[in-house]
């Protein structure tokens, strides 16, 4: 019945355009008519495949691919699709050669360079896929999980600085892109373990390791090995600059503010100005009720690094110590300024309008403190959450 109705039109069609415009037009009506008609069919034969992919029936999905190409046998995108779906069954010398036919009839055909360097990169020749996700990266608008293959591939043929230079690009595009970041990561971590075994058959009580494996001991949170290999780097070389403000770092770690202060004086003489060592000198200061000597400290510190809201946070809590609390009112603001998301500036705050006899503004601060507190905490939760599903 349809067919009989479509013939019934054709030769309405045809008769129209021969009393009208003559032969010509009547070929050139009917080509259109042709052309519409199997592309029609084309598409439905493409949306079938996808149904059956999705469902798993992946070779009832490659009939349809192929009943497509009988009908249009070089359109790149039934090739294209062909070939993602004999990749998805490792099927890589096919796809190959499908996104081949695919990229000779469309050069930069969008995305087929891509997969035909996964399916290279599947069979393991770095080479092509290096070479396939390059061309890629060359078109108009590559795959967006293009740089992170080609990182891949290149790791695997050896060359980790250029796999770096990708995963570095790939971040910077996309710096939500966690599998770059591991990959970062694992690429850094294997680079030092390398590095390490390398010092250690240079000479395993060289003042270099020694400085090292105390920097990998502090990253790890293991403070007491940190500070007994500093010790050692210090002992091979008195005056390397760095290692007291290290082991002061490790020390006040652990709250042992009696064993950092002495480091972190030594750190002083080689830089005076230096602010973070003045921001812990401050701290000290502080937790040890020493308000004026603090204020020092913390005045360099300031200088140094006036956004850093630990700093006028402390000097809050030093003007608070020294009955000034207009002065402790204006730092912890500015405290607040640099770090909105911290609850003790509100805590310390609220403490202050308490003294200047401002209830209501000690009040607002003080349910500010607890909603924020709230928030770390639920923060904190995630990410230890995050972490023990991880592990």
């Amino acid at each position: 019945m349809t067919a009989s109705i479509l013939v019934s039109c054709d030769l309405q069609i045809f008769c129209r355009v021969i009393w009208r415009r003559g032969r010509h037009v009547v070929v050139l009506s009917l080509f259109s008519l042709v052309v519409a008609s199997a592309q029609a069919q084309v598409n439905i034969l493409l949306n079938q495949a996808r149904g059956r992919e999705k469902s798993g029936e992946y070779a009832a999905a490659e009939q349809l691919y192929q009943q497509a190409l009988t009908i249009s046998r070089d359109d790149p995108e039934i090739l294209k699709r062909l070939g993602v779906l004999e990749q998805t069954e490792l099927k890589f010398d096919q796809s190959i050669e499908h996104f081949r036919r695919a990229l000779a009839r469309a050069p930069k055909y969008s995305q087929v360079s891509f997969f035909m360097g996964v399916s290279y990169f599947g069979k393991q020749d770095f080479s092509a896929a290096i070479e396939n996700f390059q061309q890629e990266l060359a078109t108009e608008k590559p795959h967006p999980r293009c740089r992170y293959y080609l990182a891949l591939a290149l790791r695997s043929s050896g060359r980790i600085d250029d796999a770096i230079a990708q995963l570095g690009k790939g971040v910077t595009e996309n710096p939500k892109d966690a599998d770059s970041y591991y990959e970062l990561a694992r690429l850094h971590t294997n680079a030092s373990l390398q590095a390490i075994e390398k010092l250690k058959e240079l000479d395993p009580d060289s003042f270099q390791l020694h400085a090292l494996m105390g920097e990998t001991y502090a990253g790890e949170k293991q403070y007491a090995g940190a500070i007994s290999e500093y010790k050692s780097a210090l002992a091979k070389r008195p005056d390397a600059p760095g290692i007291h403000f290290s082991i002061g770092i490790a020390y006040w770690a652990q709250h042992e503010w009696g064993a950092a202060e002495p480091e972190f004086l030594q750190a002083l003489q080689e830089n005076p100005d230096d602010p973070l060592t003045n921001l812990y000198l401050g701290d000290i200061a502080v937790h040890e009720q020493q308000f004026e000597e603090a204020c020092r400290y913390l005045r360099v510190a300031e200088t140094g690094q006036p956004k850093i809201a630990q700093v006028h946070l402390l000097l809050g809590e030093c003007y608070r110590g020294q009955k000034q609390p207009e002065n402790a009112r204006s730092e912890l603001l500015a405290a607040i300024d640099a770090d909105p998301t911290a609850a003790q500036p509100h805590y310390l705050l609220a403490q202050v309008y308490g003294e200047l006899h401002k209830p209501d503004a000690s009040a607002q601060e003080l349910a500010q403190f607890d909603r924020l507190s709230k928030l770390e905490l639920e923060k904190a939760g995630r990410a230890d959450g995050s972490s023990d599903e991880h592990k």
